[in-house]
């Protein structure tokens, strides 16, 4: 298929007027391609087009659009009176028509035949779907091959992202011409092929799932897991700010959806308190009550213990070397407390024992060095300490030297979450995660590695890609906290992607696609 995606008169059809559909057309008046609208309901046309209008006129009163440009965007929107029970005539003259009606397999499938019968052989038939597959959409086409997904994302005009999507009958012209009409919109495209979740909803199986997994461990609260994601791994929100920020109802939904489509795919698996909370009606802000109350809009979040006080000075304090890297982080920061530091090969009979484990719980690495559980304490290494803190001991830990060791790490005011002993603490079991679906997703060939980085940042808001996470902390350390996990648990959720393994063996980056 040849496709000019910078012709002056390139003719874009918009069905569906709600918010999507708006969305997506005013970005492409924007960028001066005609719009044509239609919707079930003729008054949501004329909503539909009054809004644009409005946006844009306020984007040129903030100076990010000329008024010229502005008047010139909103000349592009053409309202018509096309609609299921009207025909869709008025697409006649469309190179490309994008569907964004109610995520209903019927519906769709009804929408494609009627345009079928009124467009060009060579128009391109888009469906803006988040969920459903763009194959079954297409499977009863006269011309499947020019059936594709185009999913943008909500708000359209800020969230610079679109997937361009392959059904298993779809030309590869049609994904050239509209990876290139997303360029023209100023949107990144990402190449996906169709399978459950395409990309970004796929990509963000590990963040909720993971984090819900660990409070239903009883390791740690909501609250704590939310605090050392966004304090210590730098996420904008932690996973139980953004289940209530998007909705309960909608994510279980998703989280269920993807699991079952997946064969029952244990890395997607939800944990019972999802449902049960989602049976509550406990959906997150917009019910007033999530994981947290909120009241006027705002989360009323638990406090945090104080820190216990201790004379740090009689503190003595010997720290594993079994992680170099990681003990010469501790040991800077527990030498700045004037705390007593031991550099023998073992640690005395009063000494707090410190470890910096990767994948292990605190018991584990205590016994595999045969060290004294009842006196050993384990610090998370994996993201340097300059930031929030974590550590856990063992069920055995004596409470004066966890209250000791937990006074040193927030010497100098630096916040510090305790919780109960885990393989992998909160961020590196999260984060061993995020890492391993991205690299499964590239080695499915679902998308490039770059695709995926650039959909987990720019679609999720992580603070870096899945790839380019594991890249930036080492492929083989967090190799070696998923398959510590996985013998802890002996639960295949944290069986290594075979992309993860190679690379990490070889020693090259995950963003590194195969020769």
């Amino acid at each position: 298929m040849t496709f000019e995606a910078t012709r002056t008169d390139l003719t874009l059809g918009v069905i569906g007027a709600g918010v999507m559909g708006r969305g997506i057309a005013q970005v492409a008046a924007e960028a001066g391609i005609t719009v044509l609208l239609a919707d079930a309901r003729p008054e949501a046309v004329a909503e539909a087009v009054g809004f644009c209008t409005d946006m844009i006129r306020r984007k040129a009163a903030k100076g990010s659009l000329t008024p010229e440009s502005a008047e010139a965007a909103i000349g592009c929107l053409r309202a018509t009176d096309a609609g299921p029970d009207r025909g869709y005539d008025a697409f006649a003259s469309c190179h490309i028509v994008i569907e964004a009606v109610a995520e209903r397999l019927d519906v769709k499938q009804m929408l494609i035949a009627a345009l079928e019968s009124v467009v060009v052989d060579d128009c391109i038939l888009a469906t803006n779907t988040s969920s459903l597959s763009v194959t079954a959409i297409a499977a009863r086409a006269r011309r499947p091959e020019r059936v594709a997904g185009f999913h943008f994302f909500n708000p359209v005009p800020l969230m610079k992202l679109v997937e361009v999507i392959g059904g298993v009958m779809t030309d590869e012209g049609v994904l050239d011409a509209l990876t290139a009409v997303a360029q023209r919109l100023g949107h990144r495209p990402v190449r996906v092929s169709d399978t459950p979740g395409f990309l970004v909803n796929h990509a963000g199986r590990a963040f909720a799932t993971e984090a819900l997994r660990i409070v239903s461990e009883g390791i740690a609260d909501f609250a704590d897991v939310d605090r050392v994601m966004v304090e210590a791994a730098g996420f904008r929100l932690g996973p139980f700010e953004l289940l209530d920020l998007t909705g309960l109802d909608v994510s279980h939904a998703v989280m269920e959806a993807i699991y079952h489509q997946y064969y029952e795919e244990p890395r997607y698996r939800p944990v019972p308190i999802v449902a049960q909370r989602h049976a509550a009606r406990l959906f997150g802000r917009k019910t007033g009550r999530g994981f947290y109350t909120y009241v006027d809009g705002r989360a009323r979040k638990p406090s945090e213990a104080a820190v216990p006080q201790a004379d740090l000075t009689s503190v003595r304090v010997w720290i594993s070397n079994r992680h170099p890297d990681a003990a010469d982080a501790l040991r800077s920061v527990v030498e700045a407390t004037g705390a007593r530091m031991e550099t023998g090969e073992r640690p005395s009979d009063e000494a707090i024992i410190m470890l910096t484990p990767f994948g292990e719980d605190t018991t584990t690495a205590a016994l595999t060095e045969n060290l004294d559980p009842a006196r050993s304490v384990a610090v998370d290494c994996l993201l340097g300490l300059d930031r929030r803190r974590t550590l856990m001991g063992t069920p055995i830990t004596r409470p004066d030297m966890k209250d000791a060791a937990h006074a040193l790490l927030a010497t100098g005011n630096h916040p510090v979450t305790v919780i109960r002993d885990s393989p992998g603490f909160i961020a590196q079991r999260i984060i061993a995660c995020i890492v391993n679906v991205g690299a499964d997703i590239a080695q499915q060939r679902i998308a490039a590695p770059e695709d995926i980085n650039s959909a987990v940042e720019i679609g999720l808001g992580y603070p870096r890609g899945s790839l380019r996470f594991g890249d930036d902390v080492g492929p083989r350390r967090i190799l070696g906290i998923l398959d510590a996990c996985h013998v802890f648990y002996g639960d295949p959720r944290y069986r290594a992607s075979p992309w993860l393994k190679r690379r990490a063996l070889l020693g090259v980056p995950l963003t590194l696609p195969d020769a």
